[in-house]
């Protein structure tokens, strides 16, 4: 039977935060939080109801995605501390006191403020394709490659559907796992839904100006969560070394890599991303 899915609008200082969960409210909860410029439908449907067949899992559009609180774009009022009081908020609406908390690329680093800010409200931490956040270690920059196609978002019309999803199409293309087959017809007709259902990115480009985690500067090698680091091997934009080197500040911590791995979750590597994250948030 598929997992029930529900939605539910979280309001909280001036801001709201679009919702949505699967499965029993009984269950083990895990949060879901994504990255840059993504929607939570990028935490795809079907990878929800396959963690929810043993999970409560609840996934959420961050500001300035989706259907939650969007400002203008060049200025946001907001740091990703606040982002990481949007994941509190969250969890009170759902009267969860502590979660499991997963996140991707942004939303990894979300998640390690939350953990390190409000330790109590996360049972387990599990960080996708993201780095370390408040170290100052001398990583790997971004591939050469990406960095070129970025720059050509300088020049875009982001208030153009055409422009942006044929951009958006190229980016994902770019950040793809380099061991399966990319569906461009796929991931385009999932562009074209996200863009549409957001009403357009143009405030999500408000993500690439954030600012935070000063708070928790230094303090990632004292978590007190269990972690989980996945990433993939051949990710362009944080290579493999910084999911390493998170793992690595973390005692007792574990690190999964996804050989060939991308900055995405490709469905042919569900089974493993999913039974890894089932079996580290028991």
């Amino acid at each position: 039977m598929a997992a029930v899915k529900s939605e539910k609008v979280v309001s909280t200082n001036g801001v709201t935060i679009a919702t949505e969960a699967f499965g029993d409210p009984a269950a083990p909860p895990v949060l879901l939080i994504m990255g840059a410029m993504a929607s939570m439908l990028w935490w795809p449907d079907a990878f929800c109801r396959k963690l929810a067949a043993s999970r409560y899992v609840i996934r959420y559009d961050n500001r300035d995605t989706g259907l939650s609180t969007k400002y203008a774009p060049g200025n946001p009022p907001y740091s990703m501390d606040d982002m990481a009081g949007d994941a509190v908020a969250v969890l009170d609406a759902y009267g969860i006191p502590a979660a499991n908390v997963v996140g991707m690329s942004l939303g990894g680093m979300i998640a390690q403020i939350l953990a390190l800010s409000a330790p109590k409200r996360v049972s387990s931490l599990t960080l996708v394709s993201t780095t370390p956040i408040g170290l100052g270690l001398e990583l790997p920059p971004i591939s050469a490659a990406y960095m070129e196609h970025a720059a050509s978002a300088e020049s875009l019309d982001w208030s153009d559907r055409t422009q942006v999803i044929d951009f958006m199409t190229r980016d994902a293309r770019i950040i793809a796992s380099s061991a399966h087959p990319h569906d461009v017809d796929r991931i385009r007709a999932f562009i074209e839904r996200d863009y549409d259902r957001s009403g357009g990115l143009l405030s999500a480009t408000n993500h690439f100006m954030l600012q935070g985690g000063d708070s928790v500067k230094g303090k990632l090698k004292s978590l007190e969560a269990p972690l989980l680091v996945i990433h993939g091997t051949t990710d362009p934009i944080f290579s493999v070394e910084h999911g390493m080197a998170t793992a690595d500040a973390v005692a007792g911590s574990e690190f999964l890599p996804i050989t060939g791995g991308g900055h995405e979750l490709h469905g042919d590597d569900w089974g493993l991303i999913l039974a890894a994250i089932t079996r580290h948030t028991e």
